[in-house]
């Protein structure tokens, strides 16, 4: 099963029978680790579902995997603020969320505390390959967090910058918190060899337990094609065609249907989360965030409506005009994940970390890169068109056709992945930034300077770490 449960650890604990002397909150006697609890491979189970939780944000739905769809897309400038223009559609950073630094570490944390104690068990204690699994799915998750802070906190376009990650590689204690901040280049180095590890030993499949190799591989690419080194290109495509030729994984007949039928029973679906039991009856829900019945409301901008233009898609990805217009100009709903006036439910309260629409994405982008057939690349963008209800006849998809050369190709291959992708977990942001510097600036007038690529670490880490380092470019320091 592909979908990250969103399950309170303590109900794992009562689930798997453990008598009341079995205190999971307590470390046992032969703890050699502070504060481990893992003992044998059903502990080390409870352990890892702990470190899923803490990566699908269960802790605050309101705030946290919620975040990953809407900062990115308001950085690219498709999804607004109903109530005014806010901060991160002009990208103005300076004052920004802070929220993937404190998800990231918290969930690093309980990562690093799954390696660790089960590191320290033997061979034995473990059935089968579950040891090596284990690890791996760990280490899946700390290269996704510590990749998530690279693109959100450090100059991940700059290989030799010494702002990189703050890498966290063991569980942290009162004597080890305060460290420096590692290189771009350390930090692509460190994510790559957890990626490797995930990739040679997690489940091929997954049922109970979430990440696969198939989800490392996935993450392997968008990791080569931001480092955007010598052979990373390459690499993305050879990684897409394993992914391509596995026929557990199929695009979805509909990208309508995905979002608002299948859900994570897709075929397409590589790795998603489920929302929590209580979540479609909350007033915070993401449902409810795109249509009228919380405090905050995030619509679909003017950008995003001219993107669709010519685009069958419009019709139920672009909503009716907002009632807020005096605050918020030329916006209208954000119908991708819900229907005007539709309940909030399993499918629609869904998030997308991985789809197969990525893979081909990714790799025709990495064709184009890499100086390969334009026409090979067309091809795989006009097939995700397709499953969109494109033709020939429709804009975008003849814009892929007029594109003959490889930047304008490159342009039009970003804003398919806008289309495609917009408000999942950053794609559309991602792939804006790597075209060139001044294409960006065109595209996104509101985009000054380089700088605005990422956003500052929070104050908080040099209070607490005074160890860390520099801020980064282009931000106040104090």
């Amino acid at each position: 099963m592909k979908a990250l449960y969103k399950i309170m650890v303590i109900v794992l604990v009562v689930a798997l029978n453990y008598g009341c002397e079995k205190n999971l909150s307590a470390p046992p006697k032969n703890a050699k680790v502070e504060g481990n609890t893992i003992i044998d491979q059903a502990t080390s189970q409870i352990a890892l579902n702990g470190a899923y939780y803490n990566f699908a944000n269960a802790t605050n739905i309101k705030t946290d995997w919620q975040m990953h769809q809407l900062l990115p897309a308001q950085f690219a400038g498709y999804i607004g603020y109903g109530f005014g223009t806010s901060n991160p559609e002009l990208n103005l950073t300076e004052n920004s969320s802070g929220i993937y630094w404190e998800e990231s570490y918290r969930a690093l944390n309980a990562a690093n505390g799954v390696i660790a104690g089960v590191n320290q068990l033997s061979d034995n204690a473990f059935s089968g390959n579950r040891k090596k699994e284990i690890l791996a799915e760990a280490k899946f998750i700390r290269a996704y967090l510590h990749f998530k802070v690279l693109s959100y906190y450090a100059e991940w376009y700059k290989i030799n910058s010494t702002q990189g990650v703050l890498l966290r590689d063991e569980l942290s204690t009162l004597t080890n918190i305060l460290k420096k901040r590692s290189t771009v280049k350390e930090s692509y180095d460190f994510i790559l060899e957890d990626l490797d590890e995930a990739i040679a030993n997690a489940p091929a499949t997954n049922p109970n337990h979430y990440a696969t190799k198939w989800a490392a591989i996935v993450l392997k690419m968008r990791v080569l094609m931001n480092r955007a080194g010598a052979g990373d290109y390459s690499s993305v495509m050879q990684l897409a065609d394993q992914v391509l030729q596995n026929p557990d994984y199929a695009l979805e007949s509909s990208q309508q249907n995905l979002f608002r039928v299948s859900g994570l029973a897709s075929k397409e679906v590589i790795l998603g989360i489920k929302p929590q039991a209580l979540q479609m009856s909350d007033p915070y829900s993401k449902t409810r965030q795109y249509w009228p019945s919380a405090s905050a409301l995030y619509v679909a901008t003017q950008a995003l409506k001219e993107l669709f233009a010519g685009d069958p898609r419009e019709s139920w990805i672009i909503g009716p005009a907002t009632p807020y217009q005096e605050y918020s100009p030329n916006t209208t709903y954000f119908g991708k994940y819900v229907q005007a006036g539709s309940t909030p439910s399993v499918v629609t309260e869904t998030d997308y970390v991985f789809r197969l629409t990525e893979v081909y994405l990714l790799k025709a982008e990495a064709i184009v890169r890499s100086g390969g057939s334009l026409s090979d690349a067309k091809a795989l963008v006009h097939t995700i068109q397709q499953k969109g209800g494109l033709t020939a006849a429709n804009a975008p998809y003849a814009a892929i056709d007029a594109a003959n050369n490889a930047a304008d190709l490159l342009v039009q291959i970003f804003k398919e992945t806008s289309r495609s992708m917009v408000a999942e977990d950053g794609s559309e942001w991602m792939a804006l930034l790597r075209l060139p510097f001044e294409t960006v600036k065109q595209l996104k007038p509101t985009i000054s300077n380089q700088f605005q690529y990422i956003i500052p670490v929070p104050r908080t880490e040099f209070v607490y770490n005074p160890q860390f380092g520099e801020q980064n470019t282009g931000y106040n320091a104090n």
